[in-house]
């Protein structure tokens, strides 16, 4: 999805901002199905697809391959 996808670098997409949406709706808007996806973080807290995007909040997207090792440490938040 992102312009740069070698593993070297970080792979950045960057949306203009949309008031209301949720992480959801922005996967969407990538074009990316919630189920493709393993874990998301919104500004490094692991959280539901129904969270709220604000302005120059940061989305970290991973693939379902590559599902989090060691997700007993972090507690989904609503």
């Amino acid at each position: 999805m992102a312009p740069q996808s070698d593993v070297d670098t970080d792979s950045i997409v960057r949306l203009g901002f949309e008031p209301g949406q949720t992480i959801e709706q922005v996967l969407a808007r990538l074009g990316i199905a919630p189920q493709e996806t393993s874990n998301i973080f919104l500004n490094g807290e692991l959280l539901a697809l129904t969270r709220e995007v604000k302005d120059g909040d940061r989305l970290g997207v991973f693939p379902r391959d590559m599902g989090l090792l060691y997700s007993w440490y972090f507690t989904r938040k609503p």
